[in-house]
Formats: C-alpha cells, sequence, structure tokens
C-alpha cells in the first residue's frame, strides 16, 4: 500500500496519536492490504466495490459489528489522508457506511466486591511484588486510568501534597486526577519501598527485574486478581476501569466529572455508565415503590 508509511508518520508527528493507536491503524490497514494481495488486486483499482467486499469477508469470517467499523474508520483516515494531500481525486470511502453496532453496556464489578478485593488482602508493607501487585490495580480502580496510562506513570506524576496524579491520555492530553489522602499515603510508601529496591528507575511501577511493566504481564494479574472476588469471564484491567466509573456515579458523581477524569474526548462516551446506573435505579424502585 502506497503512502503508508508517510501516512503513519502523519499520525506520529502531525496528529499526535500514541504508539497503540497507530499500531491499531497499521494492523487495519495492513488487513486491508493483505486482502486485496490476494485478491490481485493494485492500488489504482481499488474502489467502494473492493471495499464493500473486504467488509463482507470480515464479516463472513466472524469480525463483530464493531471490529468491523474500527477497520472501515482506518482506511476511511487514510483515504482521507490521500485526499488531503491531493494523491487521489475520488475518494473511494465515500458510498461506504458503517454498520449498526449492537449496544452494549460496560461489564463492571459492584463496589461491595472491590471493597472486599481490596481491603481483607492483608500484605508485608515490606514486600515489595506483593505491594507493587496491589497498588497497580488499585490505582486502576481509584482513578479509572486507562492500561497503556498506567505503564507509561513515572513517580514525579505523583503529587502527595496535592493528592493528584498527572496521567498522559490519547492524543498526549495531559489530565490531572484527584486522589483520597488514605490512598496517596499508600502510594507514597509504595513508591519509598520501590526506590529503595530500584533506586535506577523513574518508572512507577516495575517488574520483578527492575524493567517497565508491559501489558500482558498487567493483564494476567487482573486476571487472577478478580478471578477471586468475581466470576465474570472477561476481568481485564478495562473492567477496573468500567468498575470506576459505573461505581462513582451510582455514587452520585457529575457526569461531566466522570468524563474528564477518564479523559473522554465527548461526554457521549462517558454516558454508557449511566445504563449501567438506570437498571439499579429502576430495580430500586420496583423493590421501593408500593406500586410496583
Amino acid at each position: 500500500m502506497e503512502n503508508l508509511a508517510a501516512y503513519l508518520q502523519y499520525l506520529e508527528y502531525e496528529k499526535r496519536y500514541s504508539i497503540h493507536t497507530i499500531d491499531a491503524y497499521k494492523r487495519d490497514l495492513l488487513s486491508f492490504e493483505n486482502f486485496c494481495f490476494n485478491d490481485g488486486i493494485k492500488d489504482e483499482d481499488v474502489d467502494y466495490r473492493v471495499i464493500r467486499r473486504w467488509v463482507v469477508a470480515l464479516v463472513n469470517r466472524g469480525d463483530s459489528f464493531r471490529t468491523v467499523n474500527r477497520k472501515v474508520g482506518s482506511l476511511r483516515s487514510f483515504f482521507k489522508y490521500l485526499m488531503k494531500k491531493e494523491l487521489l481525486s475520488v475518494n473511494p470511502m465515500e458510498k461506504i457506511g458503517t454498520l449498526k453496532n449492537e449496544k452494549t453496556l460496560p461489564v463492571f464489578v459492584t463496589a461491595e466486591k472491590m471493597d472486599e478485593l481490596f481491603d481483607e488482602e492483608m500484605i508485608d508493607n515490606d514486600d515489595f511484588k506483593a505491594m507493587r501487585d496491589k497498588m497497580t490495580l488499585e490505582l486502576f480502580y481509584m482513578t479509572g486510568i486507562r492500561l497503556s496510562e498506567l505503564i507509561n506513570l513515572k513517580d514525579s506524576d505523583v503529587d502527595a501534597i496535592a493528592m493528584t496524579i498527572k496521567v498522559l491520555g490519547k492524543r498526549n492530553k495531559e489530565r490531572i486526577i484527584p486522589l483520597t489522602m488514605s490512598f496517596c499515603e499508600r502510594l507514597y510508601q509504595y513508591v519509598s519501598l520501590k526506590k529503595s529496591v530500584f533506586p535506577e528507575t523513574n518508572r512507577l511501577f516495575v517488574l520483578d527485574s527492575g524493567e517497565p511493566l508491559y501489558e500482558r504481564w498487567v493483564q494476567r494479574l487482573s486476571n487472577k486478581k478478580l478471578n477471586s472476588v468475581t466470576t465474570m469471564k472477561k476481568r481485564s484491567p478495562h473492567v477496573l476501569r468500567h468498575s470506576f466509573a459505573t461505581n462513582i456515579l451510582n455514587e452520585g458523581a457529575e457526569l461531566n466529572a466522570i468524563k474528564e477524569i477518564l479523559g473522554h474526548a465527548n461526554l457521549a462516551a462517558t454516558q454508557v455508565y449511566t445504563h449501567n446506573s438506570l437498571k439499579r435505579i429502576k430495580k430500586i424502585y420496583e423493590q421501593a415503590h408500593p406500586r410496583a
């Protein structure tokens, strides 16, 4: 696929997308390139008919509508770039729509179960590994940050005096998230312990070797720990993000405040959590109303 390298550089240096976002775009575009190669389609022969056949092929192999729409979005962005650079005269995406996604609610763990996970686990404050594991997951739940954001946190991002943590989110947008006093004290204690074990690193969370965490390691940790309090199939770090948002919304937090903490670009992305709260409200209504 011509101009792919230039487009990826455009995403990195002009759009300032994160490395994870750029990798996702690259995978989606290579998927389309492989489809064209296998069908013997040259770049100059790509039109809306080819793209529609690709979409059908993705659906037929079992890709979800959400996944297909993401890939189509990546392709749409690429062709928009080519049009902007006047490398194309006709945009083949003009007749391509999106598939209707099924509405799915975020999977979350109740506040009671999360309390059970963190409050009943007694650890030795001098045990670096145990303390790191607990603080890693607890930070997810206390702040709702993304996995990529947590992995890249540095010691300097924690302000124990102001009781905040600085997070670098999507498109390099920085946001400040408040911490509770008790959690901030535990986090500061962990940082002190980590510095005594690995004084050379400035990463907030590291492996047993002192190297930075990686995504698969954190996913395994999340799966293992959540397995002790829930039977849900999904036990990823993102479940902790959903749990944070849903549970503080249930406690009366304003939607706009949650949006800012989560780092959402618009309120629509945050409103999905209101569905879980509405379900809870309906249950209370049915139990409490004398005519229910």
